[in-house]
């Protein structure tokens, strides 16, 4: 059981920014801090407007534990509304490699 990253790659609805998606995510943010195995987050945007919103985890079951509750308890987190979901790819993956 390692360390492990949520990578989640996403657009927004159109007409919005990555600055709206940000900002609707304050309170995505406090939920993952309370997160057992929360580490840090980066949210990137691309120059075309693609998100990717990247999660470390102490463990995969970590972050799995910890996504679930964004669809059940945050499910009426305005960040919801800013995503397209036909676009989302999900995935939770160990990290093999870690260099500093």
């Amino acid at each position: 059981m390692g360390e492990a990253l949520e990578v989640t790659i996403l657009r927004l609805v159109p007409g919005l920014t990555g600055a709206d998606f940000v900002e609707a995510n304050d309170d995505i943010n406090t939920y993952l801090r309370r997160q057992p195995g929360f580490r840090w987050r980066r949210i990137t945007e691309d120059g075309d407007g693609t998100i990717i919103d990247i999660v470390a985890w102490d463990s995969a079951a970590d972050g799995r534990r910890s996504a679930s509750g964004i669809m059940t308890e945050m499910a009426d987190s305005p960040v919801h509304a800013t995503i397209d979901r036909s676009t989302v790819d999900f995935r939770i993956v160990p990290v093999r490699q870690h260099v500093t």
